[in-house]
């Protein structure tokens, strides 16, 4: 089994906005993000860690923005938090592994912490 980890390189090898996001929970604008329009099938991963969170298979098109996802590959591996501090409610989505906290059950609207 894969040990999923966040490691100072991987840390360091971020863009600012890619560490601005994940790392200070930072909120990218919506209809910005990279892999909002992707197509291509594959597994979404953490950007820092490299463990599987989505599969492309469950993406669909929400209007919210960010990218969509019906259900992660293993719900366990992922914390869902409620943020409403955009004026809107909204689902952040992170790694169980790496979130401070505890998780909620919404729709994800997915920001561009995770790499395809």
């Amino acid at each position: 089994m894969t040990d999923y980890r966040k490691t100072d390189e991987a840390v360091a090898a971020l863009t600012p906005e890619q560490f601005w996001v994940p790392q200070e929970s930072g909120t990218e604008r919506p209809g910005t993000g990279e892999y909002l329009n992707n197509k291509k099938p594959g597994i979404y991963v953490d950007i820092v860690s490299g463990e599987p969170l989505f599969a492309s298979s469950d993406k669909y098109e929400s209007g919210c923005g960010w990218p969509s996802f019906t259900k992660p590959i293993e719900p366990a591996d992922v914390a869902e938090l409620r943020d409403v501090s955009h004026g809107m409610v909204r689902t952040e989505v992170r790694s169980a592994r790496e979130s401070p906290r505890p998780a909620q059950r919404r729709a994800r609207c997915l920001l561009g912490d995770c790499r395809l």
